[in-house]
């Protein structure tokens, strides 16, 4: 009897080490492919990065497939045509590709600018904003350890941070913007007790579109001193946000250049 219940030890204690093995073997694959994948991101901004200068297009040249695009995302929007703009915010990491895919929502979700599967994901924009109408446009990108992808983000929990980046340059593909953020929340999707603010795109009406900015100011996390008024452009950057089940961190922001 002792002779087969050293033989069921020693079983089990091959089977927890073969699987102690593998979760490290999966763990140390993840980190690898997320810092494979951040150096790639690396050289796509540097793309932008060594872009020529701005050259005018002549009123009368006709459009034609990328004519119309800023020169310096020019040759990454004819590597991918997803791509709709680039999203910045100076003295952090976010200095992204943006993408929208109307027909599959989430794709970027999960997939690098090369359409790739990808831990990482890509900043992508919600399936139903318009890049040239929408009142608001709705921003998702993962919340990484590192202060990756919008992990970033994470650091506007301060106040004292977000009063020295207190801006976000937000490009589409044929003009440059800027942000001036408005508030900063945290919030629950996908349940009652939590703020939609991904339900907010379009206002059918000033009421509307002010009771957006009241809700966002009331649940900030400080006051910034900047409000919206009907008729301002915003767009609205959501992260995952790790103090609640489906938490979301959330920064909203109106354009004023």
């Amino acid at each position: 009897m002792k002779k087969y219940q050293s033989i069921i030890c020693l079983v089990a204690a091959v089977c927890l080490l073969g699987t102690a093995a593998f979760s490290i073997y999966h763990i140390y694959d993840h980190y690898e492919q997320l810092d494979e994948q951040t150096e790639v991101f690396d050289e796509i901004a540097e793309v932008v990065a060594q872009a020529p200068d701005e050259e005018p297009v002549p009123d009368d040249v006709p459009v034609s497939e990328g004519q119309d695009v800023l020169s310096k995302y020019k040759e990454l929007y004819l590597q991918n045509e997803d791509m709709v703009g680039w999203i910045s915010i100076s003295g952090t990491s976010i200095n992204y590709p943006v993408m929208q895919t109307k027909d599959e929502p989430n794709y970027y979700l999960k997939h690098n600018f090369e359409k790739q599967y990808s831990d990482l994901g890509t900043p992508y924009i919600q399936e139903n904003c318009d890049l040239l109408t929408s009142d608001n446009l709705i921003i998702y990108g993962h919340h990484i350890s590192g202060n990756r992808m919008f992990g970033a983000l994470e650091d506007y929990k301060s106040k004292s941070f977000y009063e020295e980046h207190k801006t976000i340059q937000f490009d589409t593909l044929t003009e440059q913007a800027e942000y001036e953020i408005v508030a900063v929340f945290k919030t629950v999707a996908y349940s009652s007790s939590g703020y939609r603010y991904y339900y907010f795109v379009n206002a059918e009406n000033e009421e509307e579109f002010d009771a957006y900015i009241k809700t966002c100011k009331e649940l900030a996390l400080y006051d910034t001193g900047v409000t919206a008024d009907y008729g301002d452009r915003l767009i609205t950057l959501s992260t995952c946000e790790y103090s609640a089940t489906n938490g979301r961190l959330v920064v909203v922001a109106k354009r004023t250049a």
